[in-house]
């Protein structure tokens, strides 16, 4: 079948991904952009960061109005599509209009899980999805504010991270045992926890919030141990929603977010979805949806490369990374490892040093993370990918390049 039509719903990391892998493999058909900002598609990941330390000098743009127009894109932004047609291969956008498909591809990510508590406060409660938010806290982080962020994974210790380097009094509830529980291992965890204390964050530990009021123009947040926090603003990330919404209402497979296979293919053949609205099964069977820039580039090229006739990607252990206190974290491999070992110091007179964590189960290496050393990722990946046999006095050795063991 000939393919001349491609609609691509979501103008963020995976849809632009994919039309830029698309065209780089010769498709030469129409391509339909549709997304519900009014913004052309622009990187999320600096949305924590560079975007509110920085704003000025942070570029976020993945595709200009030029690119697009140089790829023959149509770009439709600020309108959303409503439901899909999957009879007469069409989506219809809010405005009633219809665009015909052969091939689509979903990519319109996720939505910050609410806490309905916070949300009936009529001010000063805050999430971060969007550009529009990153805007937003912009003028609440400013020196001496008190900042209470109730979530400790990825996106609040990074914001913890900014919130305290625009001067802002921090205090960070995790209702877990620990900080950043579901993506890295507890040595690692409980370091970055001492850093950020280190740095004056104040981190509170398997706390839940009871309750909160607004008394004038201050937030009161009452524990369940009694304790009541008060706060110039209250800023919560506790994980998102996959917007899975059309995918349901179109019948397609989902379970919490929209079930693809290794080439991002949901259960209708002529439909894929990309990004952190996708899951996937993966060869064992086992289905993961995984929440990371990388991620979504990768399924967007292999629905480009399915679409094509191209050969698929080879699977990969995920990757993603994180910037904390001005210092970088990379993470590779699957974190549940059974043992981890310390390559290097993790401090040098009390300073955040660069060291690798090498995860192992087995007898090989299944993981690795490098602090402070995104140049080693590269090797870590390789050997993590090949699942190569861990040798303590090789590994550990600082003065024997990683390169020379891959």
């Amino acid at each position: 079948m000939s393919i001349k039509n491609i609609v691509i719903i979501g103008a963020g990391q995976a849809g632009a991904n994919a039309i830029l892998q698309l065209r780089a493999l010769q498709y030469t058909g129409t391509i339909t952009l549709i997304g519900d900002e009014t913004h052309l598609p622009y990187e999320r990941p600096p949305l924590s960061k560079d975007a509110i330390l920085d704003p000025e000098n942070t570029k976020l743009e993945i595709l200009s109005v030029q690119k697009l127009q140089d790829l023959g894109v149509r770009h439709i932004s600020g309108t959303a599509v409503v439901s899909i047609d999957r009879d007469a291969k069409q989506v219809v956008l809010a405005n009633a209009d219809r665009i015909a498909y052969d091939k689509l591809l979903i990519a319109t990510g996720g939505s910050a899980r609410r806490l309905p508590a916070l949300d009936a406060l009529e001010k000063h409660v805050y999430t971060l999805r969007n550009l529009e938010d990153a805007q937003a806290l912009i003028p609440v982080l400013q020196p001496g504010r008190r900042i209470v962020l109730v979530g400790g994974g990825v996106i609040g210790l990074e914001l913890a991270s900014s919130a305290q380097f625009r001067g802002c009094q921090v205090t960070v509830l995790e209702a877990g045992p620990r900080v950043m529980g579901r993506c890295a291992p507890q040595l690692l965890t409980d370091f970055m926890a001492q850093q950020h204390r280190q740095h004056g964050v104040n981190i509170l530990l398997n706390t839940h919030m009871a309750s909160c009021h607004l008394d004038g123009e201050v937030v009161k947040v009452e524990l369940q141990n009694g304790e009541v926090l008060e706060a110039d603003a209250v800023i919560y990330g506790i994980g998102i929603v996959a917007n899975a919404q059309l995918a349901v209402d179109a019948g397609l497979e989902v379970d919490a977010a929209i079930i693809v296979n290794e080439f991002a293919q949901t259960s209708d053949p002529d439909i894929y979805a990309a990004g952190d609205v996708a899951k996937q099964r993966l060869a064992n069977g086992q289905m993961q949806r995984i929440e990371s820039w990388e991620n979504a580039n990768r399924q967007a090229e292999s629905f480009a490369r399915h679409v094509m006739g191209a050969s698929p990607l080879t699977e990969q252990a995920p990757w993603f990374w994180t910037d904390q206190l001005g210092a970088n974290f990379q993470f590779v491999g699957a974190m549940d490892a059974e043992q981890w070992y310390v390559r290097g110091e993790m401090e040098s007179s009390g300073v955040l040093s660069n060291f690798i964590l090498f995860g192992v189960t087995n007898g090989v290496i299944t993981a690795a993370i490098a602090v402070n050393a995104a140049k080693e990722m590269r090797h870590l990946k390789k050997m993590v990918n090949t699942t190569q046999a861990f040798k303590m006095e090789q590994h550990l050795d600082c003065s024997l390049a990683l390169k020379s063991m891959c």
